[in-house]
């Protein structure tokens, strides 16, 4: 699948310098999205006018005027559909500009699926028009660039991204609560992100929490919706899909990657969950991105 790099997107010069870039939302810019790829940075695409169509991963999602969608690196999209009369701007950031020194630190109570949350938000008229004031900063920074202003635009990035966390976490009132058990909800997520290929069984991760079963599954149940074995098995189930959709893996390979006993075993995991086998999985995925 091919990944596209920031620093292979230059416009002008002074981009080799540039740890991000601007760009106004037009056919041409958007030709390299219209196939399935993954990128080494942050994309984010703000809708002004007209509509288009935004796969990312094995969801779909429609972009119309006042929408904003972030795509995060290596997650796997692509766009389609664009309307003749689209409009708005393309923002691309290096990883360093916001995941190191925000996301991982500062808002580490908030870093819970935020990945797929900002895929798309729709924002009232007041805010969408705060945030286009705040872009329009940024591309007259990535137009004049000069080492003060480069400062200034990694400013003003975060407070875009930021605005945006807040929104949607204002349709998430869960993640307001400063509880004492959100920290072992994230711990957890991230333990599950490591290892959910070796170990799936929630005594595992109770264990290495030092809490009881029962325990674990309050937490999951309050900050999800979801028992902890339910989670443990739909981060298998978005592994399965993305390795139909963009692996060249056989089935059998794909089922002892991620820990099935044998293909049997894969193909029962997804009937269970999905009522179709992994090769109707896969072509349906394949139309999505496809089709």
């Amino acid at each position: 699948m091919k990944k596209l790099k920031i620093k292979d997107n230059q416009q002008k010069k002074e981009d080799q310098d540039l740890s991000f870039r601007v760009f106004d939302l037009t056919k041409e810019n958007l030709d390299q999205y219209t196939i399935a790829h993954k990128k080494d940075h942050f994309c984010i695409y703000v809708i002004e006018d007209g509509t288009m169509q935004m796969s990312v991963e094995d969801k779909i999602h429609k972009l119309k005027a006042g929408k904003i969608a972030v795509i995060f690196p290596e997650q796997v999209s692509l766009i389609s559909n664009q309307s003749i009369d689209l409009k708005g701007k393309i923002i691309l950031f290096e990883e360093i500009l916001f995941c190191s020194d925000i996301l991982k630190n500062e808002l580490s109570t908030y870093n819970v699926n935020l990945s797929t949350q900002l895929n798309c938000t729709m924002l009232a008229a007041a805010d969408f028009q705060r945030s286009l004031g705040t872009i329009n900063i940024i591309q007259d920074v990535y137009q004049n660039p000069s080492l003060v202003k480069k400062e200034q635009a990694r400013f003003y990035i975060k407070i875009l991204l930021l605005g945006l966390i807040e929104s949607v976490h204002g349709l998430h009132p869960i993640m307001y609560q400063e509880t004492s058990d959100k920290p072992i909800y994230i711990k957890y997520k991230k333990m599950l992100n490591i290892h959910y290929k070796q170990h799936r069984t929630v005594q595992y991760y109770a264990a290495q929490l030092m809490i009881t079963t029962k325990k674990l599954n309050a937490i999951t149940k309050k900050h999800c919706g979801e028992t902890a074995i339910q989670t443990i098995h739909h981060r298998i189930l978005m592994e399965i899909k993305r390795q139909l959709m963009f692996s060249d893996l056989a089935h059998k390979e794909i089922a002892f990657d991620l820990g099935f006993n044998s293909p049997s075993a894969l193909n029962k995991f997804v009937r269970s969950k999905l009522k179709e086998t992994p090769t109707q999985l896969q072509q349906e995925l394949s139309q999505m991105y496809n089709g």
